[in-house]
């Protein structure tokens, strides 16, 4: 079948179509190329649109015969987020309910959600449950949730059958090289500590006053590849006329930013210069993820769950392409 992947030349995107395409699946992009590259496509037909525009969603869906969407096009930073809540709400909200509109008029019955940890907010307790209350802290988590609590009234509408994917930190790049973590500016922790290792800008540790063991933010790191295949589990659940469902991904170990900076400082063979400075807003203290739920449904569970593992194979992926792609 043919897999309509909206983001799919950005980071996890472009890696969930590399692993349809091995699990069989044709793929299609489609992504404006804000912040995708075409590069990211490895050959896959690209489909050059807004997220936003229904009728140009609906041609994709039918140009492509797409019985299925994937879709990761959303904006992703949680500091902007907290500046521009209406912007957020504008693309993240606005473009995943064009996209459902889209499908319901062409007839396409499976989607695939990307959404995130961040819709737990500060969690009660930790490893983190599905069943556990959802109180987003920013705007980014509670757009996520907006489609979340939308996807029961479009199923009962329109028959459009789901699986949201509550993933933690992703991180990491494909192990075979082809694909890699590439924004402008860099916004996550892993890239951020490598290039600050090789170019000798300091890296920003935002908070070195939480309540956790050395004072910095633990999150679960998940890689990159790991999510992907996560994707593919979902969309064959959905495909064998699976339940709709929620689930979460990541591997239940955190790890503090000190940790990272440790982690890359020994992949790279070179320190990492910091700045301490003030905490961001919206940024909670820990999050890290109980995914027992999918493995047992599922049948999903990391490949590559070590830091230094994680952290290896983002740095190969730095050194082979440090202008990106």
């Amino acid at each position: 079948m043919t897999v309509l992947v909206t983001g799919g030349a950005g980071y996890i995107g472009s890696h969930a179509a590399k692993a349809l395409r091995r699990a069989g699946h044709e793929v299609a992009i489609y992504d404006n190329l804000s912040a995708g590259h075409r590069a990211a496509a490895l050959g896959a037909p690209l489909i050059e649109g807004d997220i936003g525009d229904v009728d140009a969603v609906r041609r994709a869906i039918r140009d492509s015969g797409a019985s299925a969407v994937m879709h990761f096009a959303a904006w992703l930073v949680v500091s902007d987020s907290v500046r521009d809540p209406v912007g957020y709400y504008r693309n993240n909200v606005g473009g995943a309910m064009a996209t459902l509109e889209a499908m319901a008029l062409e007839g396409c019955r499976s989607f695939v959600f990307s959404s995130t940890c961040a819709v737990y907010g500060e969690p009660a307790t930790t490893p983190i449950v599905e069943d556990q209350p959802t109180r987003p802290v920013n705007a980014y988590g509670q757009t996520k949730l907006a489609i979340e609590q939308a996807l029961p009234h479009v199923e009962r509408a329109y028959g459009i059958r789901s699986v949201c994917l509550r993933y933690f930190n992703a991180a990491g790049a494909d192990p075979e090289g082809e694909l890699g973590e590439v924004h402008s500016p860099e916004v996550h922790l892993i890239p951020r500590a490598i290039q600050a290792a090789t170019a000798g800008e300091p890296l920003d540790v935002f908070g070195t006053d939480y309540p956790t063991p050395d004072g910095t933010c633990l999150r679960d790191y998940v890689h990159v590849t790991d999510l992907a295949t996560g994707h593919v589990h979902a969309l064959e659940h959905l495909l064998g006329g699976g339940a709709s469902a929620v689930y979460n991904l990541g591997t239940g170990t955190p790890s503090s930013v000190r940790e990272v900076i440790a982690a890359v400082e020994r992949a790279t063979g070179r320190a990492v210069p910091t700045r301490l400075v003030e905490r961001r807003p919206g940024d909670p203290t820990v999050l890290y993820a109980s995914a027992e739920r999918i493995r047992q449904a599922l049948g999903w569970r990391p490949t590559r769950p070590a830091l230094d593992a994680i952290v290896a194979d983002a740095w190969r992926w730095h050194q082979a392409h440090p202008g990106g792609y």
